[in-house]
């Protein structure tokens, strides 16, 4: 079998890995054509970084998490992460791992098991542990639960009361104030159920593919650091 080779890209990635999990500086490395793990490790020997660092940050590199997010008008409502691990984690990994989970969402969450399929859940967050032919695919994802019901009920609310200005309109002049008064409430009423649904979604996802990533990088980093027994007991 070839042995992989990694892009220039990939090379710069391992290296600060390697550094930062050894608190040396990152090493200034050529541009290639790729490299294979074992030159790799050739480089961190003459630069002082352990060959087993490289080897975990490489095999973290190898397991990039696959993103995904679901949009409502453009905006993301829906956001969520999915990485393949090239193993089985044990039990106790998986118990560490929901440990991440509550620190780094700060929510206690419940956890459940069926079968070989293990998930912690808090509310519409969700980390889902599923086999695979490989190991264990890790899956998070989350949904703004208000989202959607503030962004549709905030432009009914200012669509009525639009229509109802210009259909008072062609009625003739506007000398009713507590039509308009009641008219302008409604309005700015949809207007801000719309800006509260709308406007901090952004930041929202923002942050929660961060904390995604951060608890995913770290799930295959350790996944990857040690070929322990699987939650079956096997190897």
């Amino acid at each position: 079998m070839t042995e992989r080779r990694f892009n220039d890209a990939e090379v710069a990635a391992i290296f600060e890995r390697a550094a930062e999990a050894q608190h040396t500086s990152q090493p200034l490395i050529p541009l290639s054509k790729g490299m294979t793990l074992v030159q790799l490790q050739d480089i961190g020997r003459e630069i002082g970084i352990s060959p087993d660092e490289l080897a975990r940050a490489a095999k973290a590199v190898e397991l990039q998490p696959q993103p995904a997010s679901r949009e409502f008008m453009g905006l993301p409502i829906g956001v969520g992460l999915t990485v393949d691990l090239d193993r089985k984690l044990t039990e106790e990994e998986w118990d560490r791992f929901v440990v991440d989970l509550r620190e780094t969402f700060d929510a206690q969450g419940t956890v459940t098991h069926e079968g070989s399929f293990r998930q912690w859940s808090n509310g519409n967050l969700q980390a889902l542990l599923e086999p695979t032919a490989t190991g264990h695919r890790v899956r998070l994802r989350t949904v703004k639960g208000d989202a959607r019901g503030l962004i549709i009920g905030g432009l009914c609310m200012f669509g009525f009361a639009a229509l109802a200005f210009i259909a008072a309109l062609f009625r003739g002049p506007l000398d009713d104030g507590g039509f308009i008064a009641a008219v302008g409430f409604l309005a700015v009423m949809g207007a801000g159920m719309f800006g509260m649904g709308a406007f901090r979604l952004p930041g929202w996802a923002r942050l929660r593919r961060q904390q995604m990533a951060q608890v995913a990088e770290r799930v295959a980093v350790e996944a990857s650091s040690s070929a322990l027994p699987d939650m079956d007991g096997s190897r």
